[in-house]
């Protein structure tokens, strides 16, 4: 209370000291100021005037007139220190004597006399005119400014008076209300201090604590509260714990049940959870190190990097199966796994992790290499009875053309268009059987995609005249030569190309393309034909796909073949396709080094 007694004091004091600034001085010091502004505007006037815009000059220093008359009132009504009444004075007749020129301006004026030595003489004279009164106001502005000076030094010092007193009134009551405050908040705190006590024995599991019930109405009924909630949770815990560990049992259950390996990694790619059949086939069943991460349990860098580019992305990125599987050797021989990676996202959290599957494909690979080897052995034996047989019906044809009738000839013609199907056929299981196994062997060289074109172009020069297709071809500036086996890039082409004219309208095109996109060169084939049905484009790379419904005479392993030579090249190949408006067949083919 002293304190702030004290304090009202100085603050009246100082009140006292600055409201004298603004009541004697501020106002006249802002008086002065909108005098000379409104003398300003005036002498604007009377330019405009004598310059030729007589309305609006006259005008303007009627305008402005009035302010000035205002301000110089209050100025009047505002003296307050020695020598201010002399200068406002010395204003009022400055301003009469400046006022006074004005008519007979505006007499010269209305007499439409041109501009000579009067009208100088007048503008001398009311310019000197106002120049006296400036000066007038100046004084007044700069008398108050020198006063509001002399006030602020007189409150600097009632200021620093007041701070003084103030701090050391202020310092006397702080060291008594310290020494009261001590003891009484010792006595308000014991009881928070048991609070706190008791909630960090919750936290750490201790759901048995209880608080005394003590102290004020407030704190007692603080305390029940407190208590009730801790049976509650006592309650509470007993209830669920044991259907948690119930449920953790179960999980682990589940997880050792499974019998692909199964790895759950952080967004840090560190392993935080995997299964029994996970340990076995990575053959971690004696590690018994804790923090491992990716590269310490799988060691092939492209399954870490699947991995980081699903934390990236939050989901799986796409790519072909053949870059997913992996190699784990072992003590009986090297085993394959299809590698798998899903996104763990939470509500709120966002991504918690990503869950790795290691699905087991060897034998599907074994399986798939004897049916490769089997269909490719089939090929090889059938070929050479097929190769006899079409022979022998050529060698008939010929000597019995003039002696058989026309039915036989017919028969002998449908047996040598099977045959040749037939051989077609054995031969395209034969090279796609071979593809597979990585028994044909390629020559790589560089090569320019415009030499693969104009190759393909010179090949389908007769069939598109015929046929009345416009075939065109167009690279990319600058595009660098590509690695590549040509006779197998030409064979694809060619075979893209054949069935585009197989489909496509008489009087249609088909476009050839190449550009660099990264480190590959996409090859386009576009043509305009009916397109690829939505339900065939994911499977028209598959062996024996056919449209239905569509007259091809192919074997349906073309495609199935293309795809095996891409491969074989390091790249890839795909369709877009919208029904009715063609088909865009895209294969990549890497750059040479």
């Amino acid at each position: 209370s002293a304190v702030i007694a004290w304090a009202v004091v100085n603050i009246v004091a100082l009140g006292r000291a600055t409201g004298s600034i603004l009541r004697e001085n501020y106002r006249s010091v802002l008086a002065a100021g909108n005098m000379i502004y409104a003398l300003d505007r005036q002498d604007r006037g009377v330019l405009l005037a004598v310059g030729g815009d007589h309305e609006s000059g006259i005008r303007e220093f009627r305008d402005n007139e009035a302010a000035f008359l205002e301000w110089l009132g209050r100025a009047k009504d505002n003296i307050t220190i020695p020598g201010e009444r002399t200068v406002v004075e010395a204003i009022e007749s400055g301003y009469a004597e400046y006022r006074s020129s004005l008519p007979e301006l505006i007499d010269l004026q209305t007499r439409g006399l041109a501009p000579g030595p009067d009208w100088q003489h007048y503008r001398t004279s009311m310019h000197d005119a106002s120049a006296k009164v400036r000066d007038a106001c100046l004084r007044l502005h700069d008398l108050n400014e020198a006063t509001m000076y002399a006030a602020s030094a007189h409150a600097s010092h009632v200021a620093g008076r007041a701070i003084w007193s103030t701090t050391l009134v202020a310092f006397s009551s702080l060291l008594a209300a310290l020494m009261f405050s001590q003891a009484f908040a010792e006595r308000m705190t014991r009881p928070l201090r048991r609070f706190v006590s008791a909630s960090r024995r919750i936290s750490s599991g201790d759901y048995v604590v209880q608080v005394p019930v003590e102290g004020g109405k407030e704190l007692r009924h603080l305390a029940r509260e407190f208590n009730e909630m801790a049976t509650k949770l006592r309650h509470y815990q007993q209830m669920n714990i044991g259907q948690i560990i119930a449920e953790q049992e179960k999980g682990e259950a589940i997880l050792s049940s499974i019998e692909d390996g199964l790895i759950v990694f952080d967004p840090g790619l560190n392993v935080t959870t995997m299964n029994p059949a996970a340990r076995h086939l990575l053959h971690l069943e004696s590690d018994g190190r804790t923090g491992l991460t990716c590269e310490d349990v799988l060691r092939t860098p492209s399954a870490c990097e699947l991995v980081r580019q699903t934390v990236a992305q939050g989901v799986q990125p796409e790519m072909p199966d053949e870059a997913r599987v992996i190699a784990v050797p072992g003590k009986r021989g090297t085993r394959q796994y299809l590698m798998s990676a899903t996104a763990v996202r939470g509500r709120v959290q966002g991504l918690h992790g990503v869950v790795v599957l290691l699905r087991d494909i060897t034998r599907l690979r074994e399986v798939e290499r004897l049916k490769s080897d089997f269909i490719m052995a089939a090929s090889h034996e059938l070929r050479t009875p097929l190769t006899g047989l079409a022979m022998s019906i050529d060698l008939l044809l010929e000597r019995e053309r003039e002696n058989s009738t026309n039915g036989d000839r017919e028969l002998l013609r449908v047996a040598h268009e099977e045959v040749h199907r037939m051989q077609a056929l054995v031969n395209d299981l034969l090279d796609l059987s071979r593809i597979e196994a990585g028994k044909i062997e390629m020559e790589f060289e560089r090569v320019s995609a415009s030499s693969l074109f104009h190759r393909v172009q010179g090949i389908f020069r007769g069939q598109v005249e015929t046929k009345a297709v416009e075939l065109t071809a167009t690279v990319a500036p600058d595009l660098p030569d590509i690695r590549a086996d040509a006779t197998k890039i030409t064979w694809v082409l060619t075979n893209l190309i054949s069935n585009a004219l197989r489909y496509v309208n008489q009087g249609g095109r088909i476009t050839l393309s190449a550009e660099l996109i990264g480190r590959h060169v996409h090859v386009v084939v576009r043509d305009d034909g009916p397109g690829i049905p939505v339900e065939y484009q994911m499977r028209i790379f598959e062996k024996f796909v056919q449209v239905e419904g569509r007259e091809g005479g192919g074997t349906g392993l073309g495609l199935a073949i293309c795809k095996e030579i891409i491969r074989a090249h390091g790249g890839t190949i795909w369709v877009d396709s919208t029904p009715g408006q063609g088909s865009t067949f895209t294969f990549t083919v890497p750059v040479a080094a």
